[in-house]
């Protein structure tokens, strides 16, 4: 029986979309946005993150709406976009806003509203629960009931021509598409299973920072980690220089991060190894500023990983801060599982 939080299902990564096989399959539209569970109770609605916050103080303008739209007990699986009109695409950015807005949250909001990208149905408005149904009837239900939606509230374009999903990809990436997700047809919705599959326009992954070169308050790079199994965090390599325009994120995320004391309680030595650096044209150690592990990032990365613990022979190129996601989740196992991007990234 559903109930509050439900894990969404998540994704495994490939890095090139797959010839068809026998089994058939959809392709849908991978959005930069929050993964949400949405909740329609008698009260209204609840927004869920993946991890099972409740996201619903942070949406005020979509309360409302969905609730409008939304019959009692239906449960909604898509993604919270927010739209950046001055450069015509979804921004992550100002969706984080909300996170940090506190009591200007409903500035934040009238100013760049939000928007639901429904792709999947677990409940309808019956009370009946989806989860054992096949998509393709899960999806009908879900079409059927967003056909007389709000703005707010739309449907994610489906298609099961491979070519139309590679023409996403190459054309709608400047609009904030990060890639496809390849679902089967056929397929049950498994909650806390990575039964689909996503191809992404570019390698990303997800790593916590663990110190940084510069300062806190200015950053030059980043010193990246995963944690291994015994919850230790290992170094697995640093970014190329931060540009100016991710600096005013970082440095709201790592300030008064800084540890107490000398290294105080940091797993990585001060200054770092040049066997740990790689820095094959400048082979002193390398000095850095530890910071607490609790920011997450989103990089950019090559296939040059080496070692046990996957460190990074070339430099990384950060993409983001990623506040929806949590350190503990970002582990050495993505690496060795060959997922570029991470469990923690979801869908």
């Amino acid at each position: 029986m559903l109930h509050w939080p439900v894990v969404p299902v998540g994704t495994a990564s490939l890095r090139a979309l797959p010839e068809p096989g026998a089994t058939p399959v959809i392709y849908e539209m991978k959005w930069d946005g929050f993964r949400t569970i949405i909740w329609r109770n008698a009260d209204g609605v609840r927004v869920q993150s993946r991890h099972g916050t409740d996201l619903t103080a942070y949406f005020p303008d979509l309360v409302g709406p969905l609730t409008a739209a939304l019959p009692p007990r239906a449960v909604l699986d898509g993604e919270l976009l927010v739209w950046d009109p001055d450069r015509g695409r979804c921004s992550f950015g100002l969706l984080q806003r909300r996170l940090v807005a506190g009591r200007r949250i409903a500035e934040v909001s009238r100013k760049h509203p939000a928007h639901l990208v429904a792709f999947d149905l677990l409940r309808d408005g019956r009370g009946t629960e989806l989860l054992d149904q096949p998509l393709s009837v899960r999806r009908a239900k879900l079409e059927r009931m967003l056909r007389t939606a709000p703005p707010q509230l739309v449907l994610c374009p489906q298609t099961a021509v491979p070519a139309v999903a590679r023409g996403w990809m190459q054309d709608l990436g400047t609009a904030g598409i990060e890639g496809v997700v390849i679902k089967k047809i056929d397929e049950r919705y498994r909650p806390g299973t990575r039964s689909w599959t996503k191809v992404r326009t570019r390698d990303t992954a997800e790593y916590v920072v663990g110190g940084v070169t510069g300062t806190v308050d200015h950053p030059v790079t980043l010193l990246l980690g995963r944690y291994d199994r015994t919850g230790t965090l290992r170094y697995t390599g640093q970014t190329h220089p931060v540009r100016p325009e991710h600096r005013a994120d970082l440095a709201a995320v790592l300030h008064a991060l800084v540890f107490r004391g000398p290294q105080a309680g940091h797993p990585w030595p001060i200054p770092l190894p040049t066997a740990w650096t790689a820095r094959f044209n400048d082979r002193r150690p390398l000095t850095y500023t530890p910071v607490e592990p609790t920011a997450v990032v989103e990089v950019e990365v090559d296939t040059a990983i080496d070692g046990p613990f996957g460190r990074a022979r070339h430099g990384a190129r950060l993409i983001r801060v990623r506040m929806d996601l949590r350190p503990a989740d970002i582990t050495l196992e993505q690496t060795a599982s060959g997922d570029r991007v991470g469990s923690a990234a979801g869908r």
